[in-house]
C-alpha cells in the first residue's frame, strides 16, 4: 500500500525516543510492532511504502500512529512566531511527528522506562511481550505483540521480577490494580483537562510526574505536556535564562509556548540532539 506524503521524517520521528519496538532494516525501511499488528514502512519519492500481517484498515491505522492527520506547518508558525530558534532549525524539525500510541501500551512502558536506559527498557519489553502476548508471523519472522491489559491484568509480582523490571514491578502492578478497580480509566482520561489528567495518573502509587506526562504526550497527544527530565531542565534553563528547576522550567514553558509547549519541548531536544551528532561527525 502507498500513502502519498510531503511533511515526515521517519528515522528522527521513531528514533526520537518516544516508541522502542522498531527496527532499522538493511534496505532503509522500519519495522514496527504495534498494538494489533507489525507493520513495516519505506519512503519512497514522497510516498511511504507499507506492509503488514494485518492489512485490515491499514491506511487508517498508519494515518493515525504517525500523527499525519494533524496539521504541523500550522504548529511551526506558531512556535516560529514565539521563538526565532525554530525558525533557525526549520530543517532539523520539519517531519518529525508525535506519535498516537497504544494507551495501555504508553501505561505501562513508561514505568519500565523510570531511571532506566533505552536497551534495557527494549529488552524489559520485548521479554514482557513474548511471555504474555500474542505471536504473530511477518515476512516470515516471528514478533510479539505488547499484551493487553486482559493478558496482564492478573500477573503477579513474581513474575513481573522474572522479566527483571526490578523496583518498577510494584509500579505496573499497582497500575494494574488501578484498571482492576476502574476498567474505564484510561478512556476517562480524555474528559479531562490536562492539570486534571495529571493528577489522576499522579494518584497512582509509581507515577510521578515525568511518567504521566508521557503517557499524555505519547498516547493522548497531549502536546502541552511534557516531561522535565535533567536534559530538560538543563537546556531551558541554560538557553532561557530560566532558575534550574521543575516548577520554573515548567511555568516557563507553559507561558512560553501554551498549547503546543510539549512539541516545543520535544523539538528543542531534536536540534540539540542533531547539533551533538554533527559535532561528533567533525571531530
Amino acid at each position: 500500500m502507498k500513502i502519498s506524503v510531503s511533511n515526515i521524517n521517519l528515522y528522527d520521528t521513531l528514533f526520537s525516543g518516544q516508541c522502542f519496538r522498531m527496527t532499522l532494516e538493511s534496505d532503509g525501511s522500519y519495522t514496527i510492532v504495534l498494538s494489533d499488528r507489525v507493520i513495516n514502512i519505506k519512503e519512497d519519492k514522497g510516498y511511504l511504502i507499507i506492509d503488514s500481517n494485518k492489512l485490515e484498515d491499514l491506511e487508517l491505522v498508519v494515518r493515525k500512529y504517525l500523527d499525519l492527520e494533524r496539521d504541523y506547518e500550522f504548529i511551526y508558525k506558531k512556535l516560529i512566531d514565539k521563538n526565532g530558534l525554530f525558525l533557525d532549525n526549520l530543517d532539523k524539525i520539519r517531519g518529525y511527528k508525535i506519535l498516537n500510541q497504544d494507551r495501555f501500551e504508553m501505561f505501562i512502558t513508561y514505568i519500565i522506562s523510570q531511571n532506566n536506559n533505552v536497551k534495557r527498557i527494549i529488552g524489559s519489553v520485548d521479554k514482557l511481550s513474548r511471555l504474555y502476548g500474542k505471536k504473530v508471523t511477518f515476512r516470515g519472522e516471528e514478533y510479539y505483540l505488547f499484551p493487553t491489559y486482559e493478558e496482564m491484568k492478573d500477573i503477579t509480582l513474581e513474575e513481573l521480577r522474572s522479566i527483571g523490571v526490578g523496583f518498577r514491578d510494584t509500579y505496573i502492578r499497582n497500575a494494574l490494580d488501578k484498571l482492576n478497580e476502574d476498567r474505564l480509566f484510561l478512556e476517562k482520561i480524555d474528559m479531562m483537562s490536562t492539570e486534571e489528567a495529571l493528577k489522576e495518573f499522579t494518584s497512582i502509587k509509581g507515577i510521578g510526574v515525568k511518567v504521566a506526562s508521557c503517557i499524555l504526550l505519547f498516547a493522548y497527544g497531549r502536546l502541552d505536556t511534557f516531561p522535565v527530565d535533567t536534559w530538560v531542565r538543563h537546556f531551558v534553563s541554560e538557553n532561557f535564562d530560566i532558575k534550574d528547576n521543575i516548577k520554573d522550567i515548567s511555568q516557563y514553558m507553559k507561558n512560553a509556548f501554551g498549547e503546543y509547549s510539549g512539541i516545543a519541548i520535544q523539538y528543542f531536544y531534536h536540534i540539540e540532539r542533531n547539533k551533538k551528532e554533527k559535532e561528533k561527525t567533525t571531530l
